[in-house]
């Protein structure tokens, strides 16, 4: 049977770009959206969070995307991502929306990107948010491996786990120490020369 190709599906933010929400609360200095799918593990109960503070403080789209627009890829992320892409075929899967990635995917290079949409009135302001469809990034990656691609997943957050368990090898990038307590199974990684020994390990070539 021939070699199974290889493919490499990355988290966003925390792995090759700073948290954006996270970000948006420093500049903002509302507290509350710093938090994030590395602590709380019910998406949509975060989103919903996240739009009624938007609401609360009359924040809409634009204020987000000039806060996006100062943001840089973390300090060798970009390095990282031209080693991954001249070895192996790379999707980003993120909980992320279209209107916040744009600026940084220029940034990175342009890489293919799966992710999410919101849906912003005349106004600006953010009413909803829409998902590709439900547990993307678990389901994407059960697409690819029905294609016949041996998935090696990384990522660093709850909204990644599912990913994790259904490549075909999972690596953590920076992890909480809580979550990888409740996922012992995943190797951790602190920096790029880690999570690219990590890569070769499950097959990727050095």
């Amino acid at each position: 049977m021939p070699k199974q190709p290889l493919m490499a599906c990355l988290d966003l933010e925390g792995v090759l770009v700073p948290e954006i929400w996270i970000n948006v609360a420093e500049r903002t200095g509302i507290s509350e959206l710093r938090r994030t799918t590395r602590d709380e593990p019910d998406y949509d109960r975060l989103m919903q969070s996240r739009l009624g503070i938007l609401d609360q403080h009359h924040l809409g789209l634009t204020q987000i995307q000039e806060v996006i627009g100062t943001m840089e890829p973390l300090p060798g992320a970009t390095e990282f991502l031209g080693w991954l892409r001249s070895r192996s075929q790379v999707i980003i899967l993120s909980d992320t929306f279209e209107q916040f990635a744009a600026p940084l995917m220029r940034k990175l290079g342009y890489p293919t990107l799966f992710c999410n949409t919101l849906a912003v009135d005349q106004t600006g302001r953010i009413a909803d948010y829409h998902l590709r469809l439900p547990d993307q990034k678990r389901r994407s990656v059960e697409a690819l491996r029905s294609l016949n691609f041996r998935i090696i997943a990384a990522g660093d957050s709850y909204n990644d786990t599912s990913m994790l368990l259904a490549a075909h090898a999972g690596i953590f990038f920076r992890p909480p120490d809580s979550i990888t307590r409740e996922f012992p199974q995943f190797p951790v990684t602190q920096t790029y020369d880690q999570l690219q020994a990590a890569f070769v390990t499950h097959g990727l070539p050095a």
